[in-house]
């Protein structure tokens, strides 16, 4: 049985940046091959060597070649900027009908003008794609909250892998995505297209996923919610007893909306909070890429009270994360995963937001835990009184929150592991039993 999964993973020097999309690509992994005794699993990517140290279990295979195809390009690439935009435009309706329809024509036209232009082996990347994809069994897209109006490439480039799988009979399913928000009529029109005629998508729990994939007429036995695909490998590795510290994270990005202004705001009240409690701020980041760093922005949290504090940049796997969480008693975080491995470990969480997308991920992670997730809208009046008041309810009921939320990630993980077994049965494949049995002791 062979797998080819597609990641939610940044291409090129971007990628293996975020620990979130890792700890949920290991996750993917982990559990197919927990589960299906004899899966060759390949995954789509950049960086081989990264890859490797993170996902062990997978070999890679590359982006390039599958890029080559959903790119569908027939032009060398110097005669495509002289095309007006119209003209532009129609070459690309043209050519994915092309591809639709007569396939081996459309790969005769690539490798026609591949001949005249092979950057960096792409002929060979692509010949590479083309027989894996002739030879899998199934096409898995891993977890990632890409499906928004900040995300077209990504948005695009998966859109375009899943509808070749699904146009050569290859069953698709989606596990751990976040939809929405939502609206770029691009990404719609080709979401409307090809995401109604996957097996199966499981959602991590972001508020209106659920209602965006009817509304783009997904049929609804086809979705299941089951909470993001990295909840086991945080509640796998919790201790027995809470920590004493308070984690730090906060995302300054285009797509968040934080300012300078907010993150002054933040600071004050973590620092004065933690001078009150005397506790350490520990450093949670998640994403290390240049347009989002999130150990720089926790730097300046830092400032003026532990200067000598890299931010957390040596943290760079998610195992190491999820064990910075365990020393906390309430993490604080702008970043959805640094919440997912505080929740998930029994941990409360305050959340903090400031654009819609952020909302969404954060609301459907209330949704899923209940007790234990507090979210401070960044925008909101007296947001310093406020986020004070939100720390100090989740580190006065960290030990009576701790059980619901165990009991909550729990059931998330059963309910994930069963989505992996419903995939076992609508294609057929055979299932070995070695999941480890999970428990609150």
């Amino acid at each position: 049985m062979r797998v080819i999964v597609a990641t939610g993973l940044n291409e090129g020097e971007a990628e293996f940046k975020n620990m979130g999309d890792v700890a949920m690509l290991q996750a993917v992994v982990g559990r197919m091959l927990a589960l299906w005794p004899d899966v060759e699993i390949e995954v789509l990517t950049d960086s081989p060597f990264n890859l490797a140290r993170y996902c062990p279990g997978a070999r890679s295979l590359p982006r390039a070649g599958c890029a080559c195809w959903v790119e569908n390009r027939i032009l060398p690439g110097r005669y495509q900027p002289l095309l007006p935009t119209w003209a532009s435009r129609r070459l690309s309706v043209v050519k994915r009908a092309i591809g639709l329809r007569w396939p081996s024509l459309l790969e005769f036209l690539i490798r026609r003008r591949l001949s005249f232009q092979n950057g960096n082996g792409q002929r060979d990347d692509l010949t590479h794609f083309l027989e894996a994809l002739h030879n899998t069994d199934l096409l898995a897209v891993s977890g990632s909250g890409g499906f928004a109006d900040s995300c077209q490439k990504w948005n695009i480039s998966v859109l375009g892998t899943m509808e070749a799988a699904i146009r050569r009979g290859i069953p698709v399913v989606m596990f751990g995505q976040g939809m929405g928000p939502l609206k770029d009529p691009i990404v719609l029109s080709r979401a409307r297209e090809v995401l109604p005629n996957v097996a199966l998508i499981t959602l991590r729990g972001s508020r209106g996923g659920l209602e965006f994939l009817e509304s783009i007429g997904v049929p609804v036995q086809n979705v299941v919610t089951t909470g993001d695909e990295a909840i086991e490998l945080a509640y796998t590795a919790r201790v027995g007893d809470l920590g004493s510290a308070l984690g730090i994270n906060l995302r300054v990005a285009s797509y968040t909306d934080v300012n300078a202004g907010i993150v002054g705001q933040v600071r004050s009240v973590l620092q004065e909070f933690a001078r009150r409690q005397q506790v350490p701020l520990l450093p949670i980041p998640i994403a290390f890429h240049d347009y989002a760093n999130d150990h720089q922005a926790i730097r300046q949290l830092l400032a003026g009270f532990d200067d000598d504090s890299d931010g957390g940049l040596s943290l760079k796997t998610p195992q190491m994360l999820i064990k910075q969480v365990a020393r906390c008693r309430v993490v604080v975080t702008g970043a959805y995963h640094a919440a997912v491995f505080a929740l998930a470990q029994g941990i409360p969480v305050v959340c903090l937001a400031n654009s819609p997308y952020y909302l969404a991920k954060f609301q459907g992670l209330k949704d899923l835990f209940g007790v234990g997730c507090a979210i401070v809208t960044l925008s909101e009046p007296h947001l310093q009184q406020r986020l004070m008041t939100a720390i100090e309810e989740m580190w006065n009921t960290a030990d009576i929150v701790r059980s619901p939320l165990l009991h909550s990630a729990l059931r998330q993980i059963e309910v994930g592991r069963g989505a992996y077994q419903l995939v076992s049965n609508l294609l057929g494949f055979e299932t070995s039993q070695t999941h480890p049995v999970l428990s609150e002791a």
